[in-house]
């Protein structure tokens, strides 16, 4: 094992070579330096063979079928990997740690119900290992069980302490803001000393709880903060790029570019690099952009908007409408869509439909936000009356 640890693989296993050619059957030593040479998963092909040879000399062995099954997770087959915990598990001596093994396998093999009932296997064996609560609630979320999440959060509060690493802190804060308590995510990061209340990555999850992540310098220099360390994380590279969408277009079509360019395939991605083109009145950069974001997700709001808003102050009236009248239909109560809307038909010189279209504008308009709208169609009125 020192051997190991110095980093001389080739003498530790010529020495362990020769101690099991003295005693052949030592299943002891085949499980110990199997399990060492795979702890660290440098060693995963030397690991195998012997951990495999450990089980054909004892196939009740919870620390070989452990170290086997965890070797195997590493390398993808999660068929194997599930077999070999579960054969773990059926046995008298499985512990807290093999079932936590268990769920997390489980888990990774897309499992999560199943993982669930592992994990409260373990916690049954050692209710004192609270971290099982903190996993059992992440397992929960992803099943959308708020309220069995919430339980699990609020039985690890009272270990919580003065002396409790901030990044434990943030994290239960950051799983109570998922639940639907952000008083309770509050009331965490309240609990903070101030040097860890003004970190990144609490000023953050602040401004994410608050709904106006980015809105101010401070927000959005703590996001750029975190990205500094994490520049592939597209979470934060879409989070600053919608906030600098409004305030610097040109920043905000940068980050979405590189989450893009990341994840290439995900329309909100690309939505927003397109809504940050037409921010910076590129719109016939947009207008492509979007309408290939609406062939593969024809119901995205956000993207029939900015393409509307697109077609329409490039003049192209015609193909403006439909997006308008689509936005209508899915959100009859926006006034401002029928303004655009007979505006469009103004434009193409249809009249009579423009005509119709003011007047439900003006039925809906609010006086007070779209004063300057209202002006200008009840100049034009008038004369399409006539």
């Amino acid at each position: 094992m020192a051997l190991l640890a110095t980093n001389r693989k080739a003498e530790a296993i010529e020495g362990f070579n020769r101690a099991v050619a003295l005693r052949p059957d030592w299943t002891m030593a085949y499980v110990k330096f199997g399990g060492f040479l795979a702890f660290t998963g440098s060693f995963d092909k030397e690991a195998e063979p012997i951990l495999r040879h450990a089980i054909e000399l004892d196939d009740k062995n919870v620390d070989a079928l452990v170290h086997l099954a965890v070797l195997r997770q590493r390398a993808g087959d999660l068929t194997e990997a599930l077999k070999l915990i579960r054969a773990a598990t059926s046995l008298k001596d499985a512990t807290h740690d093999t079932w936590r093994r268990r769920a997390a396998i489980e888990n990774a093999a897309g499992d999560t119900k199943t993982a669930v009932s592992s994990i409260t296997r373990a916690l049954e064996i050692d209710p004192r290992m609270t971290s099982d609560h903190y996993d059992r609630a992440l397992l929960l979320l992803q099943m959308n069980d708020r309220a069995g999440a919430l339980a699990d959060l609020d039985a690890m509060k009272p270990t919580l302490t003065a002396d409790t690493h901030f990044s434990i802190i943030l994290d239960i804060a950051q799983l109570y803001a998922r639940a639907g308590r952000p008083d309770e995510s509050l009331r965490l990061l309240d609990s903070l000393n101030e040097t860890d209340r003004n970190r990144p990555e609490v000023i953050a999850l602040r401004a994410e709880i608050a709904g106006d992540a980015g809105s101010s310098v401070e927000e959005r220099a703590a996001l750029e903060k975190l990205l500094e360390h994490d520049p592939r994380n597209t979470s934060l590279l879409a989070r600053l790029g919608s906030a600098y969408r409004r305030v610097d277009p040109s920043k905000s079509e940068g980050y979405y570019y590189r989450a893009l360019q990341i994840e290439p395939d995900n329309p909100k991605h690309a939505t927003g690099y397109a809504a940050a083109l037409v921010q910076s009145r590129r719109f016939a950069e947009a207008a492509g952009t979007l309408q290939r974001v609406i062939t593969k997700t024809p119901d995205d709001y956000v993207a029939h908007a900015n393409l509307a808003l697109a077609l329409y102050e490039l003049k192209r009236f015609a193909e403006a409408l439909p997006e308008y009248e689509w936005l209508a239909a899915k959100r009859p109560e926006i006034s401002a869509t029928y303004f655009f809307i007979a505006t469009a038909h103004d434009n193409l010189g249809e009249y009579e439909q423009a005509l119709t279209a003011y007047e439900k504008f003006l039925s809906q308009a609010d006086p007070a936000n779209n004063k300057l709208e209202i002006e200008k169609v009840n100049l034009r009125l008038p004369v399409l009356r006539d």
